[in-house]
């Protein structure tokens, strides 16, 4: 009984994981005519258009927070200003501008924990770039975050 019960479940993850694989427009081009046919396409590119505004503004934002970041390295005299584009490594490049041991960079993975250390972080970049430390505590609020790498790199 237990082996038939683990081999439909691996029949339905199969089935769904072919699902996930095939295009939308296939699973949907054998159904008949009277299902929907085009409002389900309709659906599906309203989503799609959505998606994509959705990566052109992460695309902007990463772009917009590496060249702050690189920024912000080349007027400190930090090495490596390049690690600014890579994503993991532009957490290190963070702990070193703001003089931090680079072992925090295993607080930025704990859930909550991070938020705190990315504040103390964010705090010390201010002030290596003679900023006042609380445009640190502005990147938990959600406008201000956007503004403050920004001012932090480019404000003399």
């Amino acid at each position: 009984m237990k082996s038939r019960a683990s081999i439909l479940r691996l029949l339905g993850w199969a089935a769904a994981l072919i699902v996930m694989l095939l295009p939308a427009h296939t699973v949907f081009a054998q159904m008949s005519d009277n299902s929907g046919g085009p409002a389900v396409t309709g659906i599906f590119a309203a989503l799609a258009g959505f998606m994509m505004f959705f990566l052109i503004l992460f695309i902007a934002m990463y772009v917009y927070v590496a060249l702050a970041l690189q920024t912000i390295a080349q007027k400190t005299n930090t090495p490596n200003a390049w690690w600014a584009w890579i994503p993991i490594i532009q957490v290190i490049l963070m702990l070193n501008i703001a003089k931090k041991p680079v072992w925090w960079i295993i607080l930025c993975f704990i859930p909550l924990v991070n938020f705190i250390v990315f504040v103390i972080v964010w705090m010390a970049i201010a002030e290596a770039r003679n900023k006042p430390s609380w445009w640190g505590i502005m990147m938990i609020i959600p406008v201000m975050n956007l503004i403050a790498p920004g001012y932090i790199a480019w404000a003399d």
